[in-house]
């Protein structure tokens, strides 16, 4: 009998839920898309629901459910972390004991009665994985291989911060380990907190930034915060770090050691922070290079699989790529602690040995496509109950007409197919531009996305004709693979290769034929569309090119800043009504913006941090 097993993560940030019967994942989703709270770590109702209804069971069927990682030894690591910094941490303890004390320690007794509130029959046993476990199953038991080396690497679970495992069949053995506090997810969001972004959500603004400066605090931060071995592992000197003591990162002596207080949020960016992310990534890429150098080593596999919230650092698992290290590096697309209710969950459905994807040479995760989808009478009863007008086109009349006016350099909302597993939109609910023009990322940024200057927009392209684009050793399917734009597209002069241009100067220098999802220094986080994958996209992408010649477009997410990306048809129209978004192609619907009716709404969503 094949088991079916529902996964969670929940109670930290990014809580999901997960569906498998035995080795196929049926469905899985973060909570955040539903409730419409960002990063939302609540327990997760609305994805285990839909999770249920997906795979058209309820709990009466379970044969289990499995939790993320171990609640108890977290509450170990918690209590041993307070009594070894007593008494400074002591307010911090006195706010979060309480919770511990009343239901965190026994969090799998809770996820059972909250799973019971759902009114679907007593729900089956609760099991629990270790953190870390469930990261290398996320990455290993999807992965198209048979066996490989795995990394995992993040914050902390319950006491582990990097751990290395050997996959093999469908199981994950552990290697080895480094333990909280040395954590370089910790360190990188040290650096995230200090340059004035939010810790947990943050850390990609500091990706994007980095190019911006010069890593000339690299070798401080080397000398006086991280002491790296040859082998990769590392110790963190914690003096110099509040995460021990309280809710904050950093304090008195990161200020004194990087000449002054912490940029406050919504502040002015400096040169100082620039050149701190470029200099924090620089190490990250030191460490996630040595760490991959030692998996190839130790494991003697010639396959690399990451997992965790630094394999979602693209540039850094780009260098791996680049340094050929390994022959392939695959990424799990829910890298994060949302791809733990995944892993938990295919932990608990292995039965037989096998994995069925593995000899056909593809991997398991259905290109990310594992959240909701919307059939078309669902779709037109949405628009019009609410009197929108559309055109229903279908097929290649849809793909032709949406390429048109993308040549045209409109900016298209596309919501098609399945939603997808993880933090990036990868063509399911997308919003999409003409990557050729030279003003398409500043558009984007301040009229659609309302989000800071500085932040780079990424490229899909097909997938036959990457390499005329990009210099990149392997597909991309999950954009989590940054690689450098081919020589023959780069147009920008010297002066903006080598940064003596200011910031604002490099923003809108045009350097390469692609300019929209150019970063300053010639790279792109590339997603490369395959027929497999995503037909729809890859038509789309076809029509593109036959019109323009062009087959490269931009790929942003679904949604505005400080909100998760869209879910459902209401989100997606909601959504293209805020901002000034041209065209909404909402499955085979396709709706433009001067034929709509009147919208108001509160609020301005039209902040910008300045960059000077």
């Amino acid at each position: 009998m094949i088991p079916t097993v529902l996964g969670i993560s929940a109670y930290y940030h990014d809580s999901a839920a997960a569906l498998v019967r035995g080795g196929d994942i049926v469905a899985a989703a973060q909570e955040e898309r539903f409730s419409r709270r960002r990063h939302d770590p609540a327990f997760p109702h609305h994805a285990v629901t839909y999770c249920l209804e997906e795979a058209d069971a309820t709990l009466r069927d379970l044969d289990a459910v499995a939790y993320y990682e171990r609640p108890a030894l977290k509450f170990r690591r918690v209590l041993a972390t307070y009594a070894a910094t007593a008494p400074r941490g002591w307010r911090s303890f006195r706010d979060v004991l309480p919770q511990w004390l009343a239901w965190k320690a026994r969090t799998e007794s809770t996820v059972r009665r909250r799973l019971a509130d759902l009114g679907q029959g007593a729900p089956p046993p609760v099991v629990s994985y270790g953190h870390h476990e469930t990261h290398a199953a996320s990455a290993f038991l999807p992965s198209p291989y048979e066996s490989a080396a795995v990394l995992t690497v993040d914050g902390v679970g319950e006491w582990t911060t990097t751990s290395l495992w050997h996959g093999t069949g469908d199981q994950v053995r552990p290697v080895a380990g480094l333990r909280f506090p040395h954590s370089l997810g910790l360190l990188y969001s040290a650096f995230t907190y200090f340059c004035g972004f939010k810790v947990d959500s943050g850390e990609y603004k500091v990706m994007g930034l980095a190019p911006y400066g010069r890593p000339r605090y690299a070798e401080l931060i080397k000398e006086r915060l991280v002491d790296i071995r040859d082998d990769g592992s590392f110790r963190l000197d914690t003096d110099h770090f509040e995460f021990l003591y309280g809710q904050v990162m950093t304090g008195r002596a990161f200020e004194e050691l990087f000449g002054g207080p912490r940029r406050l949020p919504e502040g002015p960016l400096t040169e100082r922070e620039f050149d701190l992310a470029a200099s924090v990534q620089a190490v990250t890429e030191e460490i996630m290079l040595k760490l991959a150098a030692t998996a190839r080593a130790w494991t003697g596999e010639s396959r690399l699989c990451l997992a965790g919230g630094v394999a979602l650092n693209c540039v850094a698992n780009g260098r791996i790529v680049e340094r050929g290290l390994f022959d392939e590096v695959w990424v799990q697309p829910a890298a994060g602690d949302a791809g733990g209710a995944l892993g938990a969950a295919l932990l608990a459905a292995r039965h037989d040995g096998s994995r069925a994807h593995v000899p056909h040479g593809g991997d398991a995760m259905k290109g990310a496509r594992l959240g909701p989808g919307y059939d078309e009478r669902t779709i037109r009863r949405f628009l019009d109950r609410h009197g929108y007008p559309y055109r229903v086109l279908r097929g290649p009349e849809l793909t032709r007409a949406v390429a048109e006016r993308l040549a045209e350099g409109k900016v298209v909302g596309w919501f098609s197919g399945r939603m997808e597993f993880g933090p990036r939109a990868l063509g399911s609910r997308s919003i999409l531009g003409d990557a050729r023009s030279p003003d398409m990322q500043s558009t984007m940024n301040l009229k659609i996305k309302f989000r800071e200057s500085f932040r780079p927009f990424a490229p899909i392209v097909l997938a036959e004709d990457a390499e005329q684009y990009f210099d990149l050793r392997q597909p991309s399917p999950y954009m989590l693979i940054v690689g450098q734009v081919a020589e023959r597209q780069r147009t920008g002069d010297a002066a903006a290769a080598s940064g003596a241009l200011t910031v604002s100067e490099r923003l809108r220098s045009v350097s390469s034929a692609i300019p929209a999802v150019t970063h300053v220094d010639h790279s792109a986080r590339i997603q490369t569309v395959d027929k497999e994958r995503d037909p729809v996209l890859h038509r789309l992408l076809g029509d593109f090119r036959d019109l323009t010649g062009c087959s490269v477009l931009v790929n942003t997410s679904f949604n505005v800043r400080g909100e998760p990306i869209v879910a459902s048809p209401a989100d997606a129209y909601r959504c293209f009504m805020r901002t000034d978004i041209d065209l909404l192609a909402l499955g085979d619907f396709l709706l433009d913006r001067t034929e709509q009716p009147a919208w108001r709404e509160e609020g301005d969503w039209r902040d910008e941090i300045p960059l000077d």
